[in-house]
């Protein structure tokens, strides 16, 4: 079936719709041609409804970022490695590997050019993107369990999340090996100053 061809509509259960409506974003979205992101066209591809997608997430916007912290949550699944650097270099790793794909790069592209530009908006959009920070929190409070000092969760965002999405916005591969150690490292040295080595 190719990118812009509907799929038969049967009837769905939530999960189904919400699971065939991410395969549908997926789908428009690898569509070599750009194909049409509309909530119509991803009803239509889905085979869904168009108002049960609006009833469900309400604007295209709130439909991505579902699409992108659902994603992002399977492929970087939580590691308790013992050790607030482990758990950051695997959990950074994770989403090194994500970015990879084309799937990936493509989610969080999509993400970053259809970001809302009025105030209330940019608000609801964070809220949706709280399941994501609730991953990297619960790696502080692990480490806080630990006695461990955790780096603030805005130190977080600027040296490992933000050089991700950089690199798969503009298409950049990540290094083949030792840059999710390298920017943890930096992480740590920034906040907690240099190891002994």
């Amino acid at each position: 079936m190719s990118p812009t061809q509907p799929a038969p509509r049967i009837r769905k259960s939530p999960e189904q719709v919400r699971s065939a409506v991410h395969q549908a974003v997926i789908d428009l979205l690898s569509d070599p041609e750009g194909a049409d992101l509309s909530i119509p066209a991803v009803a239509q591809r889905a085979g869904v409804n168009h108002t049960s997608v609006y009833r469900r997430w309400g604007s295209r916007e709130a439909l991505l970022a579902d699409v992108v912290t659902t994603r992002l949550e399977r492929d970087s699944p939580l590691t308790d490695t013992g050790s607030l650097r482990g758990d950051l270099i695997a959990w950074t790793q994770a989403g090194v590997e994500s970015i990879r794909t084309p799937e990936g790069r493509l989610l969080i592209r999509a993400v970053a050019l259809s970001m809302p530009s009025s105030s209330p908006a940019r608000g609801e959009r964070a809220q949706q993107f709280q399941r994501r920070l609730a991953s990297i929190e619960s790696i502080r409070e692990r480490a806080a369990a630990r006695d461990e000092n955790p780096p603030p969760l805005e130190e977080i965002l600027d040296q490992l999340i933000a050089p991700l999405y950089i690199r798969a916005i503009f298409a950049i591969d990540p290094p083949d090996t030792g840059y999710p150690e390298r920017l943890v490292d930096r992480l740590l040295d920034r906040t907690h100053g240099p190891r002994a080595t």
